[in-house]
């Protein structure tokens, strides 16, 4: 192109990258789940300009797009602190929960105002995860019950399946009519096409969803209630995803890792209640159940479904015929396919590419055409300063294989001078039990296109290559983890693809805890930043919520019982081991990893004379929701590493209070 600007010779770091802070806030939006009634489409959408509102938003068939929820509610579910299941629509009617008090609300399309079903309850009665049973006016729902804990303060609050009356609030004075109780957690209730049988996941302490979880089945009776209920799959060692019904005949379908990989299963014709598979492979149909209302298969008719499944590490689109069980793979461009829906003869899910953010797609199935509804962000970004994500193999500790995708730092405009190799950001993913992806990440390329390499790594206990390479971080957070962050930037410099002395690791929760235990406990990285990761092991088993109360037990160890596990891989308790630099981003309102595990760090780090950073953030919960904080910390996160490296920034931002450097 004509006037196309000569290349321009700067050190790695300081390169002027039109992804800015600013850029990556504007407009954008976060895409969450999807639902569809009728030839409607709906899906949540986190909207940080609007003080991280999330808002329901409706598409119709001839492609008008309206907010459902006005704009003083918020759609979002607390239940298990991470939500998910938000709403559920039906014949045009919304139902769903608003966060600042949590009742469940009908929002109907003529209808000025929502109309709240549950009682008023300080937040203490919390509902996720909704159906609609049509034929007996009433939602099916699961319910968390804080009222006792709240009273005793000693207590967990209460998980059950309830119904709730769509017709008379006063039937739901009580918070609704517990169907199921019992377990520790419940999800996915799904009821049959007849209406006359209940399917539903439980499971308890100390297993998470991903380790093991039960498939029940009932009856429903004519009062309404659950007779015959029987465990049908699952258990301790055997993790059940997403139980649906078939559209017609009416045959229940799951996704299990019993043969050491999530596939999908269906009930037998016969009058047992035997399974079969449907697709054998080494793919990953399901997903570890961080929040409700997730999904990676959807109906298309009783002989197809259309599913999305993960093959090492990356994820793809099928159509799965059942009669023959045959998978048909679809050629596409997207990657990490989530919340499956089909209608109108369209699969439509959230899904990017390595040179696309995140949206909202239609897929017909009749033309195998594509179509984008919604986009997370409309700017459209020169692939000259793209990175795209290259799947690396690594070797790590005790012979194994870690994963992990590398992004070299791309600009067109700039090259580094010869000889100089980039600095590396290693990224750490929450959970742990959470996975990278490849979708196009502007926060990624804020980086990559001011030429810092980042690699984002699939340290064992990720999901996407199969249940033992899940269950690699058992017994083991704090070491298999750190080991894979670790030889992961080593291999990469032995290779000679970034400098081994400017190697830095970043993470947010449990991928802080990792960050902080990297920069304790290794001497592989020079500087590191923590966005509200945890540092004290025993006070997180000690202060967090009921869903991840005993998920240490797994991971570390049962507690009190190895307290001795607990205190030895606790970064806080050997800030006399950390030589280097570190920044803390923290949400004051936190409750799954509260700001004393960031503050008890900074204390310790200070009192050494480290060079150390704290910046907190008044009003945000687990991760950050508001444009202006978000903004904040990737630019201060920049900063500060300029400043530990000493390279120039190419544009001015706001200083971070930096101490001891």
């Amino acid at each position: 192109m004509s006037g196309m600007a000569e290349t321009q010779i700067a050190p790695y770091g300081s390169w002027k990258s039109p992804i800015t802070a600013d850029l990556i806030v504007q407009g954008a939006v976060g895409l969450g789940m999807v639902k569809t009634d009728g030839e409607d489409i709906y899906w949540l959408e986190l909207r940080p300009n609007e003080g991280g509102r999330t808002c329901i938003v409706r598409r119709t068939p001839g492609g008008e797009l309206r907010d459902m929820t006005p704009p003083d509610f918020n759609a979002r579910t607390r239940v298990h602190e991470y939500g998910g299941g938000d709403f559920v629509v039906h014949s045009g009617a919304i139902y769903f929960s608003n966060f600042s008090d949590q009742r469940l609300y009908r929002q109907t399309p003529d209808a000025h105002a929502p109309e709240p079903l549950t009682p008023e309850s300080n937040a203490e009665l919390r509902y996720a995860d909704a159906i609609v049973d049509a034929a007996r006016r009433r939602l099916v729902a699961v319910r968390e019950d804080h009222r006792g804990a709240s009273a005793t303060g000693a207590h967990e609050p209460a998980n059950t399946l309830v119904a709730l009356s769509l017709d008379d609030a006063d039937e739901n004075a009580d918070g609704g009519r517990v169907l199921a109780s019992g377990y520790d957690f419940y999800s996915s209730p799904r009821l049959s096409p007849d209406g006359r049988q209940l399917a539903w996941l439980c499971w308890n302490h100390p297993n998470m969803p991903w380790d093991g979880t039960e498939l029940w089945l009932g009856d429903v009776a004519e009062d309404g209630t659950i007779a015959n209920a029987r465990r049908v799959a699952g258990g301790r060692d055997e993790s059940i995803f997403q139980p649906e019904w078939s559209p017609a005949a009416g045959r229940l379908h799951f996704v299990s890792d019993r043969s050491g990989w999530w596939n999908l299963y269906r009930m037998g014709e016969g009058a047992g209640e035997e399974f079969e598979p449907l697709c054998e492979m080494e793919a990953e149909f399901g997903q570890p159940q961080w929040g409700f209302g997730m999904s990676t298969y959807a109906f298309a008719s009783d002989a197809e479904i259309a599913c999305a499944y993960i093959v090492r590490g990356m994820s793809r689109l099928g159509r799965l015929d059942t009669t023959n069980k045959k998978l048909t793979p679809v050629e596409s461009l997207y990657a990490d396919l989530q919340y499956m829906q089909v209608a109108g003869g369209r699969a439509v899910f959230r899904a990017g590419a390595p040179q696309r953010s995140a949206a909202i797609v239609a897929f017909d199935l009749a033309s195998a055409q594509f179509e984008v509804l919604r986009r997370a962000n409309e700017h459209d970004i020169d692939e000259g300063y793209l990175s795209i994500a290259q799947p690396v193999e690594f070797p790590t500790t005790e012979g194994q294989t870690a994963h992990a995708f590398f992004y070299p730092p791309r600009n067109r405009d700039f090259a580094a001078p010869t000889g100089e190799r980039p600095p590396l950001l290693v990224k750490s993913h929450g959970g742990p039990t959470a996975a990278a992806s490849t979708t196009l990440s502007l926060n990624i390329q804020f980086w990559t296109s001011r030429g810092i390499a980042v690699l984002d790594v699939n340290y064992g206990g990720s999901t996407g290559y199969g249940r033992a390479y899940r269950m690699r971080l058992n017994g083991t957070w704090g070491i298999t983890d750190v080991d894979d962050c670790a030889n992961g930037a080593l291999s990469l410099a032995a290779e000679g693809l970034v400098d081994s002395a400017r190697c830095v690791i970043t993470g947010g929760s449990a991928g802080g805890y990792t960050t902080l235990a990297a920069l304790t406990f290794r001497d592989t990285f020079k500087a590191g930043a923590s966005h509200y990761g945890v540092s004290d092991l025993g006070a997180l088993v000690r202060d967090t919520h009921k869903f991840e109360a005993r998920y240490l037990d797994n991971l570390i160890g049962p507690y009190p019982e190895r307290a001795d596990l607990y205190h030895a891989r606790s970064p806080v308790n050997f800030t006399d081991q950390l030589s280097c630099p570190v920044i803390f981003f923290q949400g004051l309102e936190d409750k799954v990893v509260p700001p004393n595990q960031a503050e008890l760090m900074v204390e310790a780090l200070r009192a050494k004379g480290l060079p150390v950073a704290y910046v907190a953030f008044p009003g945000e919960q687990h991760g950050f929701r508001r444009a202006e904080n978000i903004k904040r910390a990737l630019e201060g996160e920049l900063y500060f590493y300029s400043r530990v490296f000493g390279f120039e920034l190419a544009d001015p931002v706001e200083p971070v209070p930096l101490e001891n450097l």
